[in-house]
């Protein structure tokens, strides 16, 4: 062989040489895909309504074998935007026995009391609030008349 052949550059670049020039672009990419789905997974998670309502069972009485009693504390950003709380009974093997929708109308206090009784099919152990929510059902709604 001549020694022109010797000082040309190699047809095909060193598997070294290629990792080093591609390493920064795969960790920039990487990093922005990871931040990508960060800001996914917060937009996806975050609470779908403005006004962010919190609810939290005070007590229960239970009255008889068919009806218990449950008292709970809404608190809500928003106090003039009426909600709507489910509220459910569980017998003593954790069977839910009850469960009713209450219509919590709009306040001037952000944080209000409700007591509603709950009819059941079995003898009822306990009452809680299984969650609160702004859409408010048009059957729940006040008619306006």
């Amino acid at each position: 062989m001549s020694s022109t052949q010797h000082d040309q550059p190699p047809r095909y670049p060193e598997a070294a040489a290629t990792g080093r020039t591609k390493r920064p672009l795969v960790i920039v990419l990487g990093v922005l895909f990871a931040l990508g789905i960060a800001v996914i997974a917060y937009l996806g998670y975050r609470p779908i309504t403005s006004t962010p309502i919190e609810a939290e069972a005070l007590g229960y009485e239970v009255i008889d074998d068919a009806t218990i009693t449950v008292r709970f504390k809404v608190v809500r950003d928003d106090p003039s935007a009426d909600v709507v709380c489910i509220v459910r009974s569980r017998s003593r093997d954790g069977s839910e026995t009850g469960r009713r929708e209450v219509l919590v109308p709009g306040s001037t206090s952000s944080a209000v009391e409700v007591t509603t009784t709950i009819t059941t099919s079995k003898p009822p152990g306990m009452a809680e609030v299984y969650g609160c929510g702004g859409s408010v059902p048009q059957y729940l709604q006040p008619q306006q008349g």
